[in-house]
């Protein structure tokens, strides 16, 4: 149905390297990337944070269209994602989870039927069903 895609140019190896990533709809242009950025506090972007922001936006979506088929026209919802990574003892690092913490306002919901769909977009929006990391939601109903 829809293929996206990005680029990944990297320049030099290891910590010392730099890189650069570039999205085919311009939001990314060029967005520096390196070891600083991933484990440091160097100004750039990082895989986890992009997987982390993939992750809410998805989620938020599929909660949003859930809404909606069950009737639902207004209210806000707002996710963060917090992607953990974590070294795998085999000499690497692994995503080992994606932590959703959603704040949602929607008139006239009742708190299981709000549960029920929050839980079924979590497990069913795209990204979700990438990650094979632990997945979990918490959430505030207002």
């Amino acid at each position: 149905m829809t293929t996206r895609t990005a680029t990944a140019r990297y320049e030099g190896f290891g910590k010392e390297g730099k890189g650069h990533i570039t999205s085919a709809s311009g939001v990314l242009d060029a967005t520096p990337y390196s070891f600083n950025t991933r484990f440091g506090d160097e100004k750039g972007t990082n895989p986890e944070e992009l997987i982390a922001a993939a992750h809410a936006g998805c989620f938020t979506m599929a909660l949003s269209f859930a809404l909606a088929q069950a009737g639902f026209s207004e209210g806000s919802l707002e996710t963060s994602a917090a992607v953990k990574l974590e070294a795998d003892g085999e000499g690497g690092f692994s995503i080992t989870r994606s932590d959703l913490t959603l704040k949602a306002s929607i008139p006239g919901i009742a708190e299981e039927q709000f549960a029920a769909l929050a839980k079924g977009a979590e497990a069913n929006c795209p990204v979700s069903k990438l990650l094979k990391a632990e997945i979990s939601l918490t959430y505030e109903l207002a």
